[in-house]
């Protein structure tokens, strides 16, 4: 493994996210804020310590050369990238006092990278305009490149959900839209962009002030969930806004590959099998959340309807956004959202957590399973969309899962020793690994993650990245293989 061309890599990524800072400075400074010194010198400081990479590694690397960055050097460049960036994102909530840790605020960075929403401020409303934008934009960042790296990336490295598609699953291409990775994200970022517009109009038409409507749909289009109102989407008590907003979240769980297929008119593309699974299962929750939500917490079924979709939408996207206390639900309203985190978005999408094409598949072999036991002659494979689906691609699948929930149960133990109470630890873990945002117990959705001591921060941050880049691409840094050969040059 060659490190020139892995400093080289990351002194871009980090002079990109100075550029992406200026944003948040140019806003203090033409409002006149305390903040703007100190967004100036995070976005000096980025950008000082990108250019020092890639002025020391440019002589180095060529990275021109498909040979320089390979398998390796892709692992450590994604990981690392998403590190630093949290890191340094981290500056501008620890130098304007917003947050009064740099542990707090390296959580908050990285909850925003990742696209997770779990927050530790807790006077959410008396910041400045300038932070709100920061906190995010770097989410809308975030939910664009995971997308980038599930479509293009990821699966050139044979890990993240896309790599199921490689079996030939029907749906979009599955390594790139176009044979160029530029050209890829190029699209990628058109199509993001696109429906960011639609949806800040969208917001502003029914009703909801411009500045927040673009804060929100930074936050919507990402599966994020930070929101810039202590009560969330619940703040504006509009049924329409509401609506919207689940339409959105919705279409940002979806793999943004079948969209921009649909945008060249291919609207059959959305016969996908995941998508469909995705659709089979939003709808059955929210009318399973609506039955029990009915009576027993609200009196009109309209209401059940409203708060339950919502809800039920904004956890299996992963986004986060409340519009009601479901901490004082029923328990098994409780129970039912705590699995949705688990589940996920799709692949391809924003979304985190383990993905319907994860779940479809494990659906799939368990039912081959069972009627083996009963024809155990018969010869049988595992089809999706009538693919056969390899056996080393679902043997990933299980590994994937086995390797999920392994690391749930441990981040979860490691919370328990920091004498944290078992549902708070549960809730706050399945949350974090699922990049969802608000848990339950003490993290729940009219809560904040600041009562956590400092080092269940640390592990929760861990669970972010490690969910947030499907635990494969962050674990395999671990094992001694691949630190064999280091060097700085070839």
């Amino acid at each position: 493994m060659q490190i020139a061309p892995i400093l080289h890599a990351l002194g871009l990524l980090l002079l990109c996210l100075a550029g992406a800072m200026s944003l948040p400075f140019f806003i203090a400074y033409f409002s006149g804020g305390p903040e703007t010194l100190p967004l100036l010198i995070s976005l000096l400081w980025t950008g000082g310590a990108g250019l020092f990479c890639f002025l020391v590694s440019r002589h180095r690397a060529d990275i021109g050369t498909r040979a320089e960055i390979g398998l390796r050097e892709g692992f450590v460049i994604v990981t690392a990238g998403w590190i630093l960036f949290s890191a340094f994102g981290a500056l501008p909530f620890y130098l304007t006092g917003m947050l009064p840790s740099y542990t707090d605020a390296y959580f908050e960075a990285m909850s925003g990278f990742t696209t997770t929403g779990a927050t530790v401020l807790t006077n959410i409303e008396g910041q400045p305009l300038a932070l709100h934008f920061w906190r995010s934009f770097m989410q809308w960042l975030g939910g664009m490149g995971i997308i980038v790296l599930s479509l293009a990336i990821l699966p050139m490295l044979g890990v993240g959900g896309m790599q199921l598609y490689k079996a030939e699953v029907p749906g979009p291409v599955p390594d790139r839209l176009v044979p160029r990775i530029r050209q890829t994200a190029r699209l990628l970022w058109g199509l993001y962009t696109l429906l960011s517009v639609a949806e800040v109009l969208v917001l502003v038409l029914v009703g909801m002030p411009f500045t927040e409507a673009v804060l929100h749909t930074f936050t919507t289009m990402s599966t994020g969930g930070f929101s810039s109102k202590a009560a969330s989407i619940g703040a504006y008590q509009s049924a329409t806004i509401d609506t919207v907003l689940i339409v959105f979240m919705f279409l940002a769980g979806a793999n943004f590959a079948l969209h921009f297929q649909a945008l060249r008119g291919n609207i059959r593309v959305y016969r996908d099998p995941e998508f469909r699974f995705y659709g089979i299962v939003v709808l059955i929750s929210v009318v399973g959340m609506t039955l029990v939500l009915w009576h027993q917490v609200y009196p009109d079924l309209s209401s059940a309807l409203r708060y339950g979709a919502f809800q039920v939408v904004s956890i299996v996207t992963t986004t986060g956004f409340v519009t009601a206390d479901y901490g004082v639900w029923p328990f098994f309203a409780q129970f039912l959202l705590l699995s949705f985190m688990f589940l996920g978005g799709c692949a391809g999408s924003t979304g985190g957590a383990i993905k319907h094409i994860r779940g479809l598949l494990l659906f799939k072999v368990s039912y081959d399973h069972l009627y083996k036991l009963i024809h155990p002659k018969a010869v049988r494979h595992v089809k999706v969309g009538g693919k056969v689906i390899p056996k080393e691609v679902l043997e990933g699948v299980h590994a994937f899962v086995l390797l999920y929930f392994f690391t749930f149960f441990f981040a979860t133990a490691s919370l328990t020793l920091l004498d944290m109470d078992l549902v708070t630890a549960i809730g706050a873990v399945a949350a974090t690994l699922g990049n969802v945002g608000p848990g339950l117990g003490m993290v729940g959705p009219m809560e904040s993650y600041a009562a956590i001591p400092s080092v269940g921060k640390w592990i929760l941050s861990a669970c972010m990245v490690l969910g947030r880049l499907e635990l494969f691409t962050v674990f395999v840094l671990f094992t001694p293989d691949l630190w064999r050969s280091l060097i700085w040059r070839r």
